[in-house]
């Protein structure tokens, strides 16, 4: 299929794109590149791609595709509460836009990159697809609003498909210390110490990007009638952890650290654990493949790999709300977050 993915520079499109060549698709990108240079290690340009805001986008640039897979926006909570109303522009708005115009331009499916975050505060029940919307963020609710105003668009021509991805985390040429798994093995690799910044008692559902990426894929192959306007919560049931757990976790496999908790560590009210077996069993061709100790072992041999350094492990490359305020201080990102000039790193 001719596939279109938007955000293909990002953590996720980073690892997805390979994966969809390596299945024969052919693959055209989509950026912004609001990050561009804020690599680890080398991050080669694998396929053509377009350099344009998701609120910029015009029928020309989904005209031609069997499928758009759309992964572009702000990432993150911190982004969110940074900008809440530019998130809601970019996650919500621009993503009903971008379905649209696919629409318009005979785009049979679109895959939506949505998050657990929109359960929000669920308590310690185990939830699926079912449960109430309960966003207590920006980025939540950003989510929730771009699901609702896409799915007004399906028909029997338009089959929109939405992948709640639990907390992501892998290693990736993009990568990000932002997220909980990577920012407390890297934590634990570079100073001994896997370092909580709350209580670690909420509950986090959490998924390595190659298996969000097997879900991409699997939601662009599945039959229309399997996946159409449909929601799929994306991870594995067993791999729902309390944070505190992901820290002992990673400590047992840094020889010689020690499980801390910031001065400022407290309670978090974003706490959710999620079922994820709906896309195990009714999402055709998804079989995710990595556990939490295997994909705390892959980050140890890609920070050993590099080097990574402590320094390096907090330079503002690797968090996305530090690296956008870095730019934007320097001019080289206006204030509602459109790039003004050409750049390599910060």
């Amino acid at each position: 299929m001719k596939v279109l993915v938007t955000g293909h520079r990002g953590y996720i499109g980073a690892v997805l794109v390979p994966m969809l060549l390596e299945r024969g698709h052919y693959v055209h990108g989509l950026d912004s590149e609001l990050f561009e240079g804020c690599d680890y290690g080398d991050f080669p340009e694998l396929v053509p791609a377009t350099r344009k805001d998701v609120r910029d986008v015009e029928l020309v640039d989904v005209m031609g595709f069997d499928a758009v897979l759309h992964l572009a926006g702000l990432s993150n909570d911190p982004l969110g509460d940074l900008a809440p109303s530019i998130t809601d522009d970019i996650n919500h708005k621009a993503s009903v836009h971008v379905a649209r115009l696919s629409k318009e331009a005979g785009v049979k499916r679109f895959v939506f990159s949505s998050s657990c975050s929109t359960y929000g505060a669920a308590g310690d029940k185990m939830i699926d697809e079912g449960a109430a919307f309960n966003p207590v963020t920006p980025y939540g609710r950003s989510k929730v609003d771009a699901e609702m105003g896409i799915s007004a668009l399906a028909d029997e021509a338009f089959c929109p498909v939405y992948l709640r991805n639990a907390t992501a985390y892998g290693l990736c040429p993009r990568l990000r210390f932002d997220l909980v798994v990577n920012n407390l093995t890297a934590w634990a690799y570079t100073t001994g110490k896997v370092l909580l910044k709350s209580d670690g008692m909420p509950w986090r559902p959490i998924v390595h990007i190659e298996d969000i990426s097997r879900a991409f894929i699997a939601a662009l192959e599945a039959p229309d009638q399997t996946v159409y306007n449909t929601a799929f919560n994306i991870g594995r049931t067993a791999e729902n952890f309390r944070i505190r757990e992901i820290a002992d976790m990673v400590h047992s496999k840094v020889e010689g650290s020690v499980v801390s908790y910031a001065d400022s560590a407290g309670p978090d009210t974003r706490t959710y654990q999620v079922s994820f077996v709906k896309a195990e069993t009714e999402l055709p061709g998804y079989s995710p493949k990595w556990t939490l100790p295997e994909g705390i072992a892959q980050l140890l041999a890609g920070f050993a790999q590099q080097g990574l350094k402590p320094d390096e492990f907090e330079d503002a490359r690797y968090s996305r709300i530090a690296s956008l305020k870095a730019r934007i201080a320097s001019g080289m990102i206006s204030t509602d977050l459109r790039r003004i000039t050409n750049l390599e790193t910060v």
